[in-house]
């Protein structure tokens, strides 16, 4: 299982929201591409950069996430507020992954585009749910779809990675929705990147027992209550229980 931290940008800053919520925020760094290089001096998988003031629709990170990639060598992907093909395209032109949310669900059109123009691998299709209801547009409004239609549907268009993410886990260290990520990872031949929750090390192990292709660390490895180190040992370990 890889283990990817999370690096939120909001005005420039390395942030974490609760609940997506930008009033209940914490900063936790003013140079994003420092934290960039920590986690990845530290072993990390790769990086999922989230600009979260394109996801709010009040600004941009772009510049910000192109000094990053340019910066470390690992993989990059990126979130937040790719509501256009036209800049996902821009965006794949350096960093090795786009999430879309919102876009793959109003327009699906653009994902088969990018899967068809980029490869299966380097797009993801995030599932923003609360109670198996996948929600868009910065997680304010119902997507209209449940979670296992929404994985299908992408799926017969050859997305193969999904970012699933328990909406009122996001920030609040009160572990993994493992019964979510269990009927995710049972759609066969997707990989789920998990995300929401992970407070310590016992939760990142319950994720990987549910066959998760990866592990989004937050805040828990922010306030130091997990670390790389640890976390890739339990994603290598086959015999985990």
């Amino acid at each position: 299982m890889k283990i990817i931290p999370a690096v939120d940008l909001l005005d420039g800053k390395v942030v974490r929201l609760v609940k997506g919520d930008p009033r209940n925020k914490i900063v936790y760094s003013d140079d994003p591409v420092m934290t960039a290089k920590k986690w990845e001096n530290e072993g990390a998988d790769g990086l999922h950069i989230v600009d979260l003031d394109a996801t709010l629709t009040r600004g941009s990170n772009a510049s910000m996430v192109n000094k990053i990639t340019e910066q470390v060598s690992i993989p990059v992907q990126a979130a937040g507020g790719i509501r256009s093909l036209e800049l996902a395209q821009r965006l794949l032109k350096n960093v090795d992954r786009v999430v879309l949310g919102t876009l793959a669900y109003k327009d699906p059109t653009s994902v088969e585009k990018l899967v068809k123009e980029f490869g299966s691998d380097r797009v993801v299709v995030a599932i923003d749910q609360i109670q198996g209801k996948v929600m868009i547009d910065g997680w304010r409004k119902s997507s209209g779809m449940n979670m296992l239609d929404a994985i299908e549907k992408f799926k017969q268009m050859g997305v193969r990675y999904f970012l699933l993410t328990s909406i009122d886990r996001d920030g609040t260290l009160l572990g993994p929705d493992t019964d979510i990520l269990n009927k995710a990872c049972s759609a066969g031949n997707v990989n789920i990147i998990a995300s929401g929750g992970i407070s310590k090390n016992e939760d990142i192990i319950k994720v990987k027992q549910t066959g998760a292709y990866a592990v989004i660390l937050g805040k828990a490895l922010y306030d130091g209550k997990v670390d790389i180190k640890r976390a890739k040992e339990i994603g290598a370990d086959n015999d985990i229980s």
